[in-house]
Formats: structure tokens, C-alpha cells, sequence
């Protein structure tokens, strides 16, 4: 995010949106957002989307989508995304390709400031959809070979590595998760972890051990991802955490899978978060435990991280948006200016 300004006093926040307040604003993108503005849009409540300068979200670094219904010979996921991003604008969703710098939530179901730059904009209502960052390792080639061989995600990406090594890097539930799912496709499957104790739970643990085609290789820590003649993942650099010596490993696939980090900086003290940072739900709705405000999409979800299932929950927190102005008279005041 970019640095907080001070706002425009709010008479001029009224000449440039010549309305005194929105009935939603949806900050961020990705499916979650723009499933949320295209549900908005169409039930004529006029969202605006601070979609942020890296709209898309996490697919637009992905290549290659499969498993996105409807599309049976699979599609780009930049593709995808813009292709969203057209639907929902269709529907008069009007987007702000800008990125949201403050916002400061009512505690008592009143109007909703959200700040971008010198603009402020008030709102009935919220949809929080900023998404999780995957966890990188910060070791060279990680960047290059995003891509390339290096994935954040073995249940979007396994089946591109039929018959070739592969490796997971990762202790817990997750990783062995990722590395039972990769083992269907892979040759082989090594998991990585720089100690020999791992976090994963005993029977998730028991359960990849039990898989023939998936070893460990512990103590160790990756240093480098290294390319092969045509540029994609060739090789790993492995360091022995304990003794500190290398080897390296040919691999065509490494997936990285040691944890998400959810996008809630810009509400942390205001809306409820879980011990690991993510936005608090009540029960399998999107509502927040403030009024109005309603959260999406990988901002919420520790399971199951895929775009079809943050595009649903972004149609929930619309829906939710949505008998929330139903069930709530506008405020009177800003009512009658308006």
C-alpha cells in the first residue's frame, strides 16, 4: 500500500463524485472482487472498485488455468481476469484503478470512509476483497522461475509435471497435502524441510510417508533455483541447514508451500482478525463483525485458496452487501442532501 495523505475536505469529495456517499465500495480484485461488483452491478447499486494498481490479483501471475468451470480448454489467467474484469464493468461496475490508502470503518453501523490519496469517499457499505500473498522463500531464481517450474499451488499447477521430479518445500498440513496431490502427476516427489521435525500433523505425515513416490530430504533449505538450456526450472541448490553443505537436485517443478499472507494490514484494529492475520467471518456468511462490512475471497479463507471458491464467496459478500441496504434505511441526513 501506498503511504496515507491527508483527505480533501468532503466538500470536495462532493463536487467530484456529485453524490454525497456510495451504496458499496469493493477494495481489491481478483475473483473475489470483481464476482462482487458484477452481483452488485446488476442489482443497480452502483459499486465503485478501488481495484488496486496490480488489479487481477494472484492470477495474474499465473499462466496457465484448468480448473476454472467453463472453460474447457482452460485459459490464461491474466485472460481470465480481465475477462472478469469486462463482465463486471459491463454491468456498470465502475472501476478505480488505484490503491486504497486508508480506511476508517464506523464502529457503530454508520458511514464508512475510504481513502485514496487526497479522495475520500464515503460508504454504506464495505466488501473487503484485498486477497493473501503466497509466502516466498526470498532465495535467487525464486523470482525468475515464478512461472517457469516455481509454483505457489499444487492443486492448480500438479498436472503440468506428469512423469518428472518435483520437489515441495513446506513442514506443515499444507505441504503434505500439496505433495499427496503432486505425487498423482509427478515421478517423484521430495519434500523439503530445514529441520527433521516437521509441523504437519501426525496422520497427514503418516500418510505421505506411506506413498512410494514420495521421499525427504531433511535437514535441508533451498538456496537457489537454477535454469536449464530452455529457461525453465532445471535444477535446485540444496544447504544443509545442520552442517552446511550443498548438493544440487534435478527437478522439473518446485512448488513453494510454506504459508499465505492475507492482504488485512489496511483493516488490522478495526474489523476482527484471526491469530494468523486473516479477516474473521461470521459463520459461513461474509458478514465481519462490523455492520456493513463484509469480507471475500483468500482475505478469509486458510483451506482452500482456489479461484472459483474465492469468486464464490465474492457473489456471497454481494448478496450479503445487498439485503444489508435492503434491511438498513440510508442515513436520513445524507438522504435528504441527496
Amino acid at each position: 500500500m501506498t503511504q496515507s495523505r491527508s483527505p480533501k475536505p468532503l466538500a470536495i469529495l462532493n463536487e467530484v463524485t456529485t453524490k454525497p456517499y456510495e451504496n458499496v465500495i469493493i477494495i481489491g480484485s481478483g475473483p473475489a472482487g470483481y464476482t462482487a461488483a458484477l452481483y452488485t452491478a446488476r442489482a443497480n447499486l452502483d459499486p465503485l472498485v478501488i481495484e488496486g494498481f496490480a488489479w487481477g490479483g494472484l492470477l495474474q501471475q499465473t499462466t496457465d488455468v484448468e480448473n476454472f468451470p467453463g472453460f474447457p480448454e482452460g485459459m490464461m489467467g491474466p485472460e481470465l481476469m480481465t475477462q472478469m474484469r469486462a463482465q463486471a464493468a459491463r454491468f456498470g461496475a465502475r472501476l478505480e484503478t488505484d490503491e486504497v490508502t486508508e480506511v476508517r470503518l464506523s464502529q457503530d453501523g454508520g458511514l464508512h470512509e475510504v481513502h485514496v490519496g487526497d479522495d475520500v469517499y464515503l460508504t454504506r457499505t464495505v466488501v473487503l476483497a484485498m486477497g493473501a500473498q503466497h509466502r516466498k522463500l526470498g532465495v535467487a531464481g525464486e523470482e525468475e522461475l515464478s512461472g517457469r517450474g516455481v509454483s505457489y499451488c499444487a492443486t492448480c499447477d500438479a498436472a503440468f509435471f506428469r512423469d518428472v521430479p518435483t520437489v515441495i518445500v513446506g513442514g506443515g498440513d499444507s505441504a503434505m497435502e500439496e505433495a499427496m496431490f503432486l505425487s498423482k502427476f509427478a515421478s517423484k516427489v521430495a519434500v523439503i524441510h530445514r529441520r527433521d521435525e516437521f509441523r504437519a500433523s501426525k496422520i497427514m505425515l503418516e500418510r505421505a510417508r506411506a506413498i512410494d513416490n514420495i521421499e525427504f530430504l531433511t535437514p535441508y533449505a533451498v538456496d537457489e533455483f537454477l535454469p536449464g538450456e530452455k529457461g525453465s526450472l532445471a535444477r535446485a541448490r540444496l544447504r544443509n541447514t545442520e552442517d552446511g553443505s550443498t548438493k544440487e537436485i534435478e527437478i522439473s517443478g518446485a512448488f513453494i508451500a510454506v504459508g499465505h499472507d492475507p492482504q488485512s494490514q489496511l483493516v488490522a484494529g478495526q474489523v476482527e482478525l484471526d491469530e494468523d492475520s486473516y479477516v474473521k467471518t461470521d459463520g459461513r456468511s461474509t458478514r465481519t463483525n462490523l455492520e456493513g462490512v463484509f469480507a471475500a475471497g483468500d482475505l478469509v479463507d486458510h483451506t482452500y485458496r482456489q479461484a472459483v471458491t474465492a469468486a464464490g464467496s465474492g457473489c456471497q459478500a454481494a448478496l450479503d452487501a445487498e439485503w444489508y441496504l435492503r434491511d438498513n434505511a440510508a442515513p436520513a441526513d445524507l438522504a435528504q442532501a441527496a
